[in-house]
């Protein structure tokens, strides 16, 4: 004869399940649980699409709309990207070199668009041209300032120097160039650079003469990916902007 207590439970079972199902809730039988689909939150393509989504957002409020489509396509910024998007103690710095016109613009904000839509754990980024950079750093009548930003720029997960090379240089430009560099360097953090200054030319002036013999030092020792973009003004012949 069946006991009464597990006819009356599995019926109070049943009322229950019927009772879930009419408000949209199944109960999984036996106690397994249900495998996620790609929609629910519990499952890990679910969780890269929604960091990809918010890293993305972040790289566009960082780029200006000259650069909305950037595509990383040389092959070492690619390699870059993917070193960076795997290990950023790994990356290094990029450097990318070459006339005004050539895209290395391009290039580096697409390499930092490949690591958003990798859909990495946190990205945080700062770009900014040179010439900027050093406007934003003179002191100011607002004490502690330049340093704040200073320590922004040092600190920024990734960071996207622009046109270094271009503005005049001096003791104080070097001093602050060799502050930034040195500090990312030490703290092993993914940066790119771009600059119409060769790396080295024997024949004229390089990215050495500006920046100087210890900031040339230590951008030896953390550029891990040189690329030397050669080609004729994309601007003057109707191409995309560097």
């Amino acid at each position: 004869m069946p006991d009464p207590e597990l006819v009356g439970g599995a019926s109070s079972m049943r009322a229950m399940e019927r009772i879930l199902a009419a408000r949209g809730i199944h109960v999984v039988p036996d106690g397994r649980a249900e495998e996620p689909s790609d929609g629910d939150p519990g499952d890990l393509k679910w969780h890269r699409r929604a960091r990809a989504e918010y890293a993305l957002r972040r790289w566009r409020a960082a780029s200006p709309p000259r650069f909305s489509d950037a595509e990383a396509t040389r092959p070492e910024v690619t390699s870059w990207a993917d070193r960076a998007f795997a290990d950023n103690a790994d990356a290094g710095a990029l450097l990318l070199t070459g006339q005004t016109g050539t895209g290395k613009t391009h290039q580096a904000y697409g390499a930092l668009r490949r690591i958003a839509a990798g859909g990495p754990a946190r990205f945080e980024l700062v770009a900014v041209n040179s010439a900027d950079m050093y406007g934003n750093l003179r002191p100011s009548q607002v004490v502690g300032a330049a340093e704040r930003e200073l320590r922004r720029l040092s600190e920024v997960q990734y960071l996207l120097l622009d046109d270094l090379g271009t503005a005049k240089t001096s003791e104080w430009t070097e001093e602050v160039t060799y502050r930034l560099i040195n500090y990312r360097y030490n703290q092993c953090l993914p940066t790119i650079i771009t600059s119409n200054l060769p790396a080295r030319d024997e024949n004229g002036p390089d990215l050495s003469d500006f920046v100087g013999a210890r900031v040339a030092s230590r951008l030896a020792e953390m550029v891990t990916t040189l690329v030397p973009m050669i080609g004729a003004d994309r601007r003057r012949v109707g191409g995309r902007a560097a």
